[in-house]
């Protein structure tokens, strides 16, 4: 059975089944979630029908698409309703979107001066803690005449959700992504549900992001990435532990907001500027279509789905999914549209709703207005903002792009641990690595480096990916055409010999020195512990024994705060107290989730600083 086959179900829903479980069905959970995936399944209208044995059928009531009440999912079995089957049903099932009802409402205002003089959770606390006796004010007390109100703070129901959130995701890190089953992930479920209903979106959407990564791990999804858990985690953490401590216009930006989708954005006038194919390893395919306004933002035009690459290839030279208009996208990349009735996510994708009119209007090169006004923004500038973008504790609502648009002189190959790029020389004299975008033979992007590679001292414009490094480095997405007709979509178009200068006429060959002031440091020492501990648990990396070696290289480069959180996370990690008896006490799981959380922190704050600064002109 494939979760994709069943109705995605309400992350309350699941919690609650999960909940009413004894401790003894508790312990089966997982095992009985693995078996129903091996289990058949039918649907007929909105119920999806799981065949638990030759006797007994599961079934999951999804009216509006989606599996909204427990009384939603029934089993046929002897012990239902009490049964671990209908709790296996839905931590089985995709978890469905949050209730808009819930998620529009507005977040009311709730002054409490007491709490504006907590303070920050020392390691080993939990946030939202009770602030010191005395620390509030007299009952009854009223303000001064003409004092400015105090700011906002956290109410006492948020800072019970925060610490919800923040119990469950150090859980997760005391067990680690292979101890993290179906009760830890109901009990973020539960957390996110709560968080919600306290107006803390932020917080929510944080812990639903861990399950579905945590979920994505436990079943071998190819897409997964460790880093990617790591940073939920730590986003999780971090909004949880703020709730408590943050007021005024910082509590505002960690609540957040309820996501919607598409807002309204009236008409605009967009010119095609390329179109990237889009590859994933879940097995998707598709093309990017990005598109710039009058005013410079940045738009896409987008037709993801399952096909894989060969998809990929087809839909670019399908027409794009907007009003009427008849281009293709591999078209629209170099032309243009009058759009009125525009509605746009909070990434830049532009809705295609009814309500949408769109009519091909003529586009512009990138030399002309107003595109050239891309290219004229100094490449410390533009990396800067990527950054934020990229950032892995971005705000979620901030919106920005990741690419840069650069003039370039290719200097040549450059040979790397994991193969080679091309390397090239931006204003500035910046040195930039361009990596391919994508590996796949059936994709232009390697082919097209290899040509550029061979024609040193070339110049072109270029539209790149930032990759997040301690050196300057994009993944290469388009190009100027060398002769300086037009421009390449490096994914799809194939460059030929004959676009390229005679490498012979070409300017003489350039000394290659890639590198950049954070190339060799040794903060992955720190990087890898805090990776360590997310697929084993806080126990695993307690058992690393000694780690001075590490943390007297890590002095030595200049980074004593990054030593000392190494020497903490470990201490934390590896710390087991006793009581008077000699038996072992609990471990102390939000002391180590405090000490992981800084170590994250600093490790990605350090990165970003060694990225922006490798930009800087030489």
């Amino acid at each position: 059975m494939n979760a994709d086959r069943l109705p995605p179900v309400a992350p309350e829903v699941t919690a609650t089944l999960v909940e009413d479980l004894s401790p003894r069905l508790r312990k089966r959970l997982d095992a009985a979630v693995s078996k129903l995936g091996t289990r058949t399944t039918r649907r007929d209208g909105d119920t999806v029908t799981i065949e638990v044995d030759a006797e007994t059928e599961l079934r999951l009531h999804a009216p509006g698409g989606v599996v909204a009440t427990t009384d939603a999912i029934t089993c046929g079995c002897l012990l239902a309703p009490a049964c671990v089957h209908r709790a296996a049903a839905a931590c089985a099932a995709p978890m469905a979107d949050p209730t808009p009802e819930v998620a529009d409402r507005p977040t009311p205002a709730v002054p409490e001066p007491a709490a504006a003089t907590d303070s920050a959770p020392a390691p080993g606390s939990a946030p939202g803690s009770a602030p010191a006796l005395g620390s509030a004010p007299a009952l009854g007390s009223a303000p001064a005449l003409g004092s400015a109100s105090p700011p906002e703070v956290a109410s006492p129901a948020q800072r019970a959700a925060a610490d919800a959130l923040w119990s469950a995701g150090a859980a997760v890190l005391e067990a680690g992504v292979d101890g993290a089953g179906a009760v830890t992930q109901s009990a973020l479920l539960r957390a996110a549900h709560t968080a919600r209903l306290r107006h803390l979106p932020r917080g929510a959407g944080a812990a639903l992001s861990v399950v579905t990564l945590l979920r994505a791990a436990r079943a071998g999804d190819p897409s997964y990435r460790t880093a990617d858990l790591v940073t939920a985690l730590a986003e999780l953490l971090g909004t949880a532990h703020r709730v408590g401590t943050a007021s005024g216009a910082e509590l505002e930006a960690v609540r957040g907001r309820a996501r919607r989708p598409y807002s309204p954005d009236g008409s605009l006038r967009l010119y095609g500027l390329f179109t990237e194919p889009v590859v994933t390893d879940s097995g998707h395919g598709g093309v990017r279509t990005w598109v710039a306004g009058s005013d410079g933002r940045l738009f896409t035009v987008g037709d993801v789905a399952p096909g894989g690459v060969g998809r990929a290839l087809g839909v670019a030279d399908r027409a794009v999914r907007l009003g009427d208009s008849a281009l293709t996208h591999r078209e629209l990349g170099r032309a243009g549209l009058a759009v009125s009735g525009a509605t746009v996510s909070p990434d830049g994708r532009l809705g295609a709703g009814k309500g949408v009119k769109a009519v091909t209007a003529g586009g512009a090169a990138w030399t002309e207005p107003p595109l050239a006004a891309l290219w004229e923004t100094p490449p410390a500038e533009q990396a800067a903002r990527a950054l934020r973008s990229t950032s892995r504790y971005a705000d979620p609502d901030g919106g920005g792009s990741d690419l840069l648009f650069l003039d370039v002189e290719i200097l040549g190959a450059v040979r790397e641990s994991g193969g080679s790029c091309l390397l090239a020389r931006c204003e500035g004299g910046v040195p930039v690595r361009l990596a391919v975008a994508d590996d796949d033979p059936a994709l232009a992007h390697r082919d097209n480096m290899v040509l550029l590679a061979a024609a040193p001292g070339t110049r072109l414009r270029i539209i790149g990916r930032l990759v997040p490094a301690p050196h300057p480095r994009l993944t290469l997405l388009a190009c100027s055409h060398p002769t300086g007709e037009g421009a390449i979509d490096l994914g799809l178009d194939r460059l030929r010999r004959a676009d390229l200068p005679d490498p012979a006429a070409s300017v003489h060959p350039v000394s290659l020195q890639p590198g950049g002031s954070g190339a060799h440091s040794p903060l992955y020492l720190l990087e890898r512990r805090v990776e360590q501990t997310v697929p084993a648990g806080r126990a695993a990396l307690g058992m690393l024994g000694d780690v001075s070696a590490e943390t007297r290289r890590i002095r030595r480069a200049g980074l004593p705060t990054a030593a000392g959180l190494l020497t903490a996370l470990c201490a934390s990690a590896a710390r087991r107290d006793r009581d008077h008896f000699g038996r072992l006490l609990p471990a102390d799981t939000d002391g180590f989730a405090a000490h992981w959380l800084a170590a994250a922190r600093y490790t990605a704050a350090v990165a970003e600083s060694l990225c922006s600064a490798a930009w800087e002109p030489t």
